[in-house]
């Protein structure tokens, strides 16, 4: 085409990099989607009536499900959870076993976030010795995190780096739910501002709309630069053959 020489080095990048912009956009608007159905399906556990422990043992999809607890807290046995933060502050999540009994069954509740700014001084917390009315939901991560370390602390309360819930039941010396419970707020919650996602589905959208925009832009720029290359090679063409009609 002699109105469009964008060159073979340029034409090289943008097939390499426009599929990928074109990709980067869908797939933002995929995991849009998919936090959309995340939320979604949470509400609708969130309305449905509570479960008993035996009932999330049996469920295939027990994730956002509310559950009712009647019973106490294992004091001896706390696991915090470090490197949370909020609000910009460092702190850990408080996690304890709990006796149901009304299922005779044994359930890890996470109490939620305490501050720890010092960490030569312990966090402090306490522990009900009452028996106790809990509403909790029950949470399933999305994947494995990444851990840094597998070694344990040993003592309690005991520090952890991430949650492994048939391991803290050994460690503990219990067998339990293995599904973490967090607690809803309440008077033996802690801070229990639970995010059920990082990002809402809307900031995707925003991430997927840039995608897409800086991939026209490369189009329109490799567009302009093989008119503008083919208009100065024409240009150089009438200089070099002045007789040429």
């Amino acid at each position: 085409m002699s109105g469009f020489r964008p060159g073979l080095l340029p034409t090289l990048l943008v097939l390499a990099m426009l599929p990928v912009l074109v990709w980067l956009g869908f797939w933002q608007l995929e995991r849009g989607e998919q936090k959309r159905d995340l939320l979604a399906r949470q509400e609708a556990r969130q309305q449905a009536a509570p479960l008993s422990p035996e009932q999330i043992e049996s469920s295939v999809q027990p994730a956002f499900s509310r559950v009712h607890l009647q019973g106490r807290f294992d004091a001896e046995h706390s696991f915090l959870l470090d490197s949370r933060t909020r609000d910009g502050q460092v702190g850990v999540e408080l996690l304890q076993p709990f006796h149901d009994e009304l299922s005779d069954r044994w359930v890890m509740v996470n109490r939620g976030w305490i501050p720890w700014p010092d960490r030569r001084v312990p966090p402090a917390f306490d522990t009900p010795a009452q028996s106790l009315k809990l509403a909790a939901w029950v949470y399933v991560p999305p994947g494995k995190p990444f851990i840094f370390s597998h070694r344990t602390a040993e003592g309690w309360p005991r520090l952890i780096n991430h949650v492994d819930i048939e391991a803290m039941w050994q460690q503990a010396g219990r067998e339990g739910v293995i599904h973490e419970l967090r607690l809803e707020p309440g008077p033996s919650a802690y801070r229990a501002d639970w995010a059920i996602t990082s990002m809402r589905p809307s900031q995707h959208l925003g991430y997927a709309v840039q995608w897409f925009a800086l991939a026209a832009a490369l189009l329109a720029l490799f567009i302009y630069f093989g008119v503008h290359q083919a208009r100065e090679k024409h240009s150089d063409d009438d200089e070099s053959n002045p007789c040429r009609p």
